[in-house]
């Protein structure tokens, strides 16, 4: 009898067990990964209408249509000091995933000039979107036939004598231009501007004789057939094979080194957090740019942009941030733009 009692008890309370298991299953969610709780402030390192805030508003649009964020994103220009702004703004924002930012290769350019105390190891890495591309852009009425018959112009018409046109000063295009001079011998006149547009219209108009324009800053007047590409600086041809002009692709352009100028550079489009995130909160994010990737929308701005589409995160991207640290310290160094001491 007391067996018997004591297999029925146990009974019930197996019973019991299992409908609280039971209950429990269905009153309480399992365990959610981190989502943003508020809206997410987008930080852009530029100027309004430039690449990277071209960039992050296309990002805006894709995720708005797509629905891919519970919680709205907002885009907030932060351009001073040459995007000092803006990476400090992040720095001193430590342990908040509600902030990230987009950057350029100012992430490297700026603290060298400038001296302002910022480093992107004191940022959270996210992903590598893509690399921009750079162009050797000569006017098309000009005879020369390809990028080393020009710069063999430019050498042998001594210093003084042909202008190269660039955004800003101790930047990219800058920077590109010191690399090709130290390439070639050749030394040009360089001349700054605001912005890759009016760069390209100054080319147009024969008031340079040469520019190092990102892909999308001049395609508009290749296809009219106004502009030659004459190379791209990079290690392989782009891959875009759909004509642009009338005889020519992304892809038909060579590379410079093909062309017998041994000069490369890939400017970075990347998204970093702050510092002191969690490991749930990054992959959150990683999630969320992995899918914007897989859009559309975003394959179409990558193809007209004629983008190199390398997306790295975790320990690749930074073994890349490491590199290219590395590199932009080496080119401002023998360029004369690091801030002095």
């Amino acid at each position: 009898m007391i067996k018997e009692l004591f297999s029925h008890s146990s009974g019930i309370a197996k019973a019991t067990a299992g409908a609280f298991a039971a209950v429990a299953l269905t009153a309480t969610p399992a365990f959610a990964a981190w989502e943003p709780s508020k809206p997410v402030e987008f930080v852009v390192p530029a100027g309004t209408g430039g690449g990277a805030d071209q960039m992050a508003r296309l990002i805006q649009g894709v995720i708005i249509k797509n629905k891919l964020m519970k919680e709205p994103l907002i885009v907030i220009n932060k351009s001073g000091g040459a995007g000092a702004e803006g990476f400090l703004g992040v720095k001193n924002a430590k342990g908040d995933p509600h902030k990230i930012i987009i950057t350029l290769s100012n992430l490297f350019t700026t603290p060298m000039a400038t001296g302002v105390p910022f480093n992107w190891k004191e940022m959270t890495p996210v992903a590598m979107l893509a690399l921009d591309q750079f162009v050797l852009w000569t006017n098309a009425e000009q005879p020369y036939k390809n990028a080393k018959e020009y710069m063999d112009a430019v050498k042998a018409a001594g210093p003084s004598k042909f202008k190269m046109g660039g955004t800003g000063s101790k930047q990219e295009d800058q920077l590109i231009t010191v690399a090709l001079e130290k390439a070639t011998g050749a030394k040009f006149i360089y001349i700054p501007f605001k912005g890759g547009g009016e760069v390209a219209v100054q080319l147009v108009g024969n008031h340079l004789q040469s520019t190092v324009n990102n892909p999308i800053e001049a395609v508009a007047q290749w296809r009219a057939g106004k502009l030659k590409a004459q190379c791209v600086f990079d290690n392989e041809r782009m891959p875009y094979k759909t004509k642009v002009t009338d005889t020519q692709s992304w892809n038909d352009i060579p590379t410079c080194k093909e062309a017998g100028i041994p000069t490369d550079y890939t400017m970075l489009r990347g998204i970093f957090m702050p510092a002191g995130v969690t490991p749930d909160q990054l992959a959150y994010y990683v999630d969320l740019f992995t899918k914007v990737r897989a859009t559309p929308e975003w394959k179409d701005y990558m193809e007209k942009g004629a983008f190199n589409t390398s997306f790295k995160t975790g320990a690749d991207f930074k073994a890349w941030l490491e590199a290219a640290e590395k590199q932009h310290s080496t080119l401002m160094t023998e360029a004369g733009f690091m801030a002095k001491k």
